[in-house]
């Protein structure tokens, strides 16, 4: 067991030394800002990094510009992490206590939220801090850290399992900025499908026999109705059907987002081509089949009535969350080993600006009693089930949940700060929630005690085959057996399954004018016109 103790040691003074390195790491990746599939920058950046350090890193994986797998050591045990780097459009922010957007870019440019930029650098740290420790002591084992793209369209991690590369892993450890300290216990996160559904107007010319018309003319026919009012039709049909899809319980949601307008002129021409994304999140498989039973036919019928040819470009499907309690005991017990976060004076009053700023009393303490405090997993847990129905096992929908179908697999969750309401109900704006997520006095404190905790996770279960050995009876167990049992789902994409990187994403595009995002930047206000 000593020699066990100096091996963690070994992974938390490599944190210790390179908090500043790592925490400079996270503000460039903050500072790119860049959306799903369109994660250049921050792709290349972790890349150089890895092969810095000595991985073996095959870039842009399963056909992904922006994915990357990052080998190191060899052998078994075999065991996983993750970065995400991705930004959500419309939630520019500065690291400012007030509204700000970036300068010079449109002020609904992309910004970082959870933030990923946290999740990605403390898994990075973690990582590294393992290998420090294996390296030193020379303890066998393989680390793998997966580049993930597209989280917020959980875009990577169901293609990288589809083509094999979660296969051989012995354990997974992963985690997320959260308002609390705590392990994820047995309600895991559920599914989350997306499609992007296309109406095109293939033969608008076919809509009228053109000898009823008295004269000849196309500006005077009846026009086909085509691709704009096909997504039209799609869209408020589906809010009709919406309360038909399934019964308001089991915590599913369904969200829409227009990728293409008919890309007509006021002519008297019929709009060729439009697409609408949807994304659903249903705590079940079968739910996510019965929400697409319904777009599918509400699709069909759109295209019937304008003429229009319909087809689907798949985006992901995801699986749902399986607990493991062996993983989530080993990284409670590291979590309490590592303590909650501290934050310093400058984190306080950057959140007293804030509030100062929203004409709200500053307050001593700004931030939350839960994120400078320990949950344990159960109590978490409780809080949970309180407003779920028994039947229910999961909730909301994350993509983490792939890698839980092909080795044990514990999800941490370690805390980013937010702000103490003044009254129960307040909500603060979201800018305020995001010129948080990139102040390194509010985040590296939360960021460190993920990478610390994982780190020591990781370590044990490379020196204790012990636990990893009972981390995957378990898993076999809950899967029938493991990959291929009789509990055991597989990945939802097929193998071949081609990356939807080519789809019409927001990102950020260079002019004559210089950096832009995808909408032009005006020159004052958002959209730079006259108020109606």
């Amino acid at each position: 067991m000593a020699e066990n103790d100096s091996i963690r040691a070994t992974a938390l003074d490599w944190i210790t030394a390179n908090e500043a390195r790592m925490s400079a790491f996270c503000a460039g990746i903050w500072a790119h800002a860049e959306p799903a599939w369109r994660e250049y920058h921050s792709a290349r950046d972790y890349v150089e990094l890895l092969r810095a350090e000595g991985f073996t890193v095959e870039a842009g994986s399963g056909g992904m510009p922006t994915a990357f797998v990052a080998t190191w050591g060899e052998g078994k045990p075999v065991l996983a992490g993750f970065s995400e780097y991705d930004a959500v459009p419309g939630n520019s922010q500065q690291v400012v206590p007030r509204p700000a957007p970036r300068e010079g870019l449109h002020p609904y440019a992309a910004g970082h939220t959870d933030p990923h930029s946290v999740l990605g650098t403390a898994s990075l740290a973690a990582m590294l801090g393992a290998k420090a420790a294996m390296q030193a002591h020379g303890v066998q084992g393989q680390l793998k850290l997966f580049g993930e793209p597209a989280e917020k369209v959980c875009g990577s991690k169901p293609i990288h399992a589809a083509k094999g590369y979660y296969d051989g892993l012995d354990a997974a450890v992963v985690w997320h900025p959260w308002p609390l300290n705590t392990v994820t216990s047995d309600t895991q996160f559920g599914a989350y499908w997306s499609a992007v559904i296309t109406f095109e107007a293939v033969a608008p010319e076919t809509w009228i026999d053109p000898s009823l018309m008295p004269i000849e003319g196309a500006h005077a026919a009846a026009r086909c109705p085509g691709a704009l009012d096909a997504i039209m039709l799609m869209y408020t049909t589906t809010k009709y059907t919406k309360e038909a899809m399934f019964p308001h319980a089991g915590s599913w949601t369904l969200n829409e987002y227009v990728l293409g307008d008919g890309g007509a002129t006021s002519d008297n021409l019929t709009p060729r081509f439009a697409q609408i994304q949807y994304s659903w999140r249903a705590s079940s498989l079968g739910i996510q089949e019965q929400i697409w039973r319904v777009l599918a036919n509400n699709a069909r019928h759109a295209a019937g009535i304008t003429g229009c040819r319909a087809s689907v470009r798949w985006v992901t499907k995801t699986r749902v969350g399986v607990p493991n309690t062996v993983m989530t005991d080993l990284t409670w017990k590291n979590l309490q080993a590592v303590g909650a976060p501290r934050y310093a004076e400058e984190a306080l009053a950057f959140g007293r600006a804030i509030q100062r700023n929203l004409g709200l009393d500053a307050m001593d303490d700004p931030f939350i009693a839960s994120v400078t405090q320990l949950t344990p997993p159960e109590v978490n847990e409780a809080k949970l089930r309180a407003s779920l129905p028994a039947w229910q096992k999961h909730l909301s929908a994350d993509d983490y949940v792939e890698f839980c179908w092909h080795a044990p697999t514990v999800r941490l969750l370690a805390a980013r700060p937010r702000l103490r309401p003044p009254s129960p109900g307040y909500a603060y704006p979201n800018w305020a929630y995001n010129a948080l997520g990139g102040l390194p006095a509010a985040v590296d404190p939360g960021m460190f005690v993920a990478a610390r905790t994982m780190a020591l996770t990781f370590v044990d279960l490379a020196t204790q085959p012990a636990v990893l050995g009972a981390a995957q009876a378990e898993w076999r167990d809950r899967t029938g057996g493991g990959i291929g049992g009789t509990n055991w789902v597989g990945p939802l994409l097929p193998p071949d399954f081609d990356p939807p990187v080519d789809l019409r994403w927001p990102e950020y595009v260079a002019t004559p004018r210089g950096e832009e995002w995808c909408f032009p930047t005006p020159a004052r206000g958002t959209g730079a016109g006259e108020a109606l």
